[in-house]
């Protein structure tokens, strides 16, 4: 692939990334999008290189920054979802699935940690609105957030194996 044909591809997915980001405003959709214009970034990664994946991840992140309405999705692009479908082709590629799969949690468990509190000393978030009926919430939600995590993370497996087969001969023709 030619070093124009890449410039373009992530100028392309990083504007749909941004794009997807912007529509956070939509409440509900928070976390949903935000995985998303992570995922959008993935073929830069299988295409051009995981050098061009990060690249596409800085230029989103910063448009993001500026101009997504949401904080909380802005933190959870920057922290964790904007660069982690790049990272974990890089995490699969050792020997190791083990090992693999230790720094997969432990960088996850780190982003939602450095999230929340980040959530509670600059935007604002009580401590206490996290404790339900004495249960420490924070918590519980960590062990259910890990648990999502593994999911999306075999979901990324199946949507590089699709992107794969149906959609590289497509984006090769278009981005030669």
């Amino acid at each position: 692939m030619k070093r124009s044909a890449k410039i373009a591809l992530c100028g392309v997915l990083g504007a749909l990334a941004v794009v997807c980001m912007m529509l956070t405003v939509i409440p509900v959709s928070t976390l949903a999008l935000t995985a998303l214009a992570g995922i959008i970034l993935m073929p830069i990664a299988l295409e051009a290189g995981v050098k061009w994946g990060f690249a596409a991840y800085a230029a989103a992140g910063v448009l993001t920054f500026f101009i997504a309405p949401d904080f909380e999705a802005k933190l959870l692009f920057l922290a964790f979802f904007g660069y982690y479908p790049t990272l974990k082709l890089l995490i699969d590629r050792l020997p190791s699935k083990a090992l693999a799969w230790v720094l997969k949690l432990l960088l996850f468990n780190a982003a939602v940690v450095a999230v929340y509190l980040l959530l509670m000393f600059v935007g604002g978030l009580e401590p206490d609105e996290f404790e339900v009926f004495g249960v420490n919430m924070p918590l519980v939600l960590l062990g259910l957030a890990n648990v999502v995590f593994v999911v999306f993370d075999l979901a990324l497996d199946g949507l590089k194996d699709i992107y794969k087969a149906r959609w590289h001969k497509v984006f090769m023709r278009v981005f030669k």
